[in-house]
């Protein structure tokens, strides 16, 4: 079946944002509000496991930087106290991120924690796609992230969010994105198929970012009338253009 674009497709490009954003029940917002120093939060990993099952915790590679070696000392310290971080395994050789981060200091882990205390799933379910590492600083977090959706949605979808997760969210700067110079990460919003759009999307509203999950693949690939291989063969396929860092 041929498909046409809306009018004005080709030319649209987005809105790109910095966020300011504080959350509850975050071991990184609590652990930089104590010491100096910040970090960098890079990807999430997570065990396979089966589609019924939810995952109690989630691995992360995240990179402590900071002026001095006490002060990064000193943050992963309260980082480990945490009563919400579980396991940290430094690592003795880096993925190569971290020579990209602030501070004379710089020493990557994995730390383990609870999927529910992200609040990445909620962005994502309101269109909000990062861009770039998560830095967090002094208690707050900054996001760059891309609106997939209209700019007239924005503050709305801001609101769903604050709503949604607690949280307290400062628009610090909002410019559209046009397609000359754009970063490879921005050009992957345009890659997806309608197919790979429509699924995602139709997982968004369904609630399937949400924490504990709201729909099943199953669910979906009934409401879609797909396989569910089908499904997850589409959905994967746009969540890597949109979140592979």
């Amino acid at each position: 079946m041929a498909t046409t674009e809306p009018e004005g497709a080709s030319e649209w490009a987005g809105t790109r944002l910095t966020l300011d954003l504080w959350h509850p029940n975050c071991w990184a917002i609590e652990a930089t509000k104590k010491t100096g120093g910040g970090v960098l939060a890079h990807a999430i990993y997570n065990s396979p496991m089966a589609e019924s099952d939810a995952p109690n915790t989630v691995n992360g590679l995240f990179t402590a930087f900071g002026d001095t070696n006490e002060e990064v000392e000193a943050l992963l310290d309260a980082i480990r106290e945490s009563d919400r971080a579980g396991n940290l395994l430094e690592l003795q050789e880096r993925f190569g991120r971290a020579r990209d981060a602030p501070g004379n200091v710089v020493r990557e882990f994995f730390l383990e924690y609870d999927p529910g205390d992200m609040v990445c799933p909620t962005l994502l379910e309101h269109g909000f796609v990062h861009s770039a590492p998560v830095r967090i600083e002094g208690g707050r977090e900054e996001w760059q992230v891309c609106f997939v959706g209209e700019r007239t949605e924005i503050r709305e979808s801001l609101d769903a969010v604050q709503e949604a997760a607690g949280a307290e969210v400062t628009v610090e700067s909002m410019s559209s994105s046009g397609h000359a110079g754009r970063t490879p990460r921005e050009q992957r919003l345009d890659t997806l198929t309608t197919t790979q759009r429509k699924v995602y999307e139709h997982a968004r509203e369904a609630g399937y970012y949400e924490w504990p999950r709201e729909a099943s693949t199953r669910e979906l690939a009934d409401d879609m009338e797909v396989s569910k291989t089908t499904l997850l063969e589409h959905l994967r396929k746009a969540e890597s253009k949109l979140l592979d860092p």
